[in-house]
């Protein structure tokens, strides 16, 4: 079993016509390091180049987000932003009708370049925009993701990570925030993702007990661990690092022990919980804010990262998160 980490999300503001080159080019960057072939390059150039070009000419500002897929191998390109938004998006989702006049590919040209495509928009609450893009392979296990590892602002390093494992009936991720900001918390919260790559399906209270010896020359860190499977979920966490399971019913809080792994480790104990079919799991940093959290919302996971990193973040910290479901719905 291999774990997947996350590599930094890139973030494109859009406050400027020239965006939408900005945004091709980092689309171009990060698809050559995932290895995708000429042909998905340059169309993860142009979806990005799209998203933001839309961003720039129709709303009051918003943001294009590009980074490799943590399931198969690829890119996606997530947009957000803060309105308005379409009234008809049908109509914009036709092949050739282009809202923006950048490149003339349209929402439904990039619909139909991307692997995988989701949108939603309204008056009112603006656009959340995903798009993967995939080297061709069988489908990965377990469908789609959300994620981001986003840097605070005008910060090289981020001290937040992120990791994924997949096994046969289930996954098992960690999301990590090093004390502070800078390389130093970056330093550890790469040492906890390295302790749970070497063996992740060990039990979550054993990984926890592994990265806090791992940890102790290290300024330390925040730690949560999460194992879902279908209908059941464990988690274990120490530190600022929360979540909750989200779906039909109500949302339940996946709250931390307060401690430091690397300095000190209390006892965490892993608490079981039962999940309903399409049930959601969300970790993230306290970089992330809480108002996302809405009962009995069924949230697509990409749009949902898209939200989070947009709408939910505190710039001034770093910011991770992670949305998994058990089964392949996205």
């Amino acid at each position: 079993m291999t774990a997947t980490v996350a590599e930094p999300t890139h973030r494109v503001r859009v406050d400027h016509p020239s965006a939408g080159y900005a945004a091709a080019r980092v689309a171009r960057e990060t698809a050559r390091a995932a290895g995708l072939p000429d042909v998905l390059t340059e169309r993860a150039a142009v979806v990005a180049a799209e998203l933001a070009g839309n961003i720039d000419k129709h709303t009051t500002g918003g943001s294009v987000f590009v980074q490799r897929s943590l399931t198969g191998r690829g890119v996606e390109v997530l947009a957000a932003d803060d309105g308005p938004g379409m009234a008809d998006l049908d109509h914009w989702l036709v092949d050739g009708n282009t809202t923006t006049a950048t490149l003339g590919t349209g929402l439904g040209a990039v619909h139909r370049m991307a692997t995988g495509f989701r949108i939603t928009s309204s008056p009112a609450a603006g656009t959340l925009a995903a798009a993967r893009l995939l080297a061709p392979a069988p489908p990965p296990p377990g469908g789609a993701i959300g994620h981001f590892r986003l840097a605070r602002e005008d910060e090289q390093h981020c001290g937040d990570a992120v990791a994924l494992a997949d096994v046969t009936g289930s996954r098992t991720a960690v999301v990590a925030d090093g004390l502070g900001h800078g390389p130093d918390a970056a330093e550890a919260a790469e040492a906890a993702v390295r302790v749970f790559a070497e063996n992740p399906d060990r039990p979550l209270s054993h990984q926890l007990t592994n990265m806090h010896r791992a940890l102790r020359t290290t300024r330390g860190a925040a730690v949560a661990l999460v194992r879902v499977a279908p209908r059941r979920l464990e988690f274990c966490g120490v530190g600022n690092v929360s979540g909750a399971s989200v779906g039909s019913g109500a949302s339940r809080l996946l709250l931390s022990t307060p401690g430091i792994v690397g300095f000190t480790l209390p006892s965490a104990p892993v608490r079981h919980l039962e999940l309903a079919d399409g049930d959601a799991v969300v970790l993230h940093t306290d970089g992330v804010g809480t108002g996302w959290r809405v009962p009995g919302r069924v949230p697509d996971l990409l749009l949902l990262a898209a939200e989070l990193a947009h709408r939910h973040r505190n710039p001034r910290d770093d910011a991770a998160a992670l949305a998994l479901r058990a089964d392949r719905r996205t």
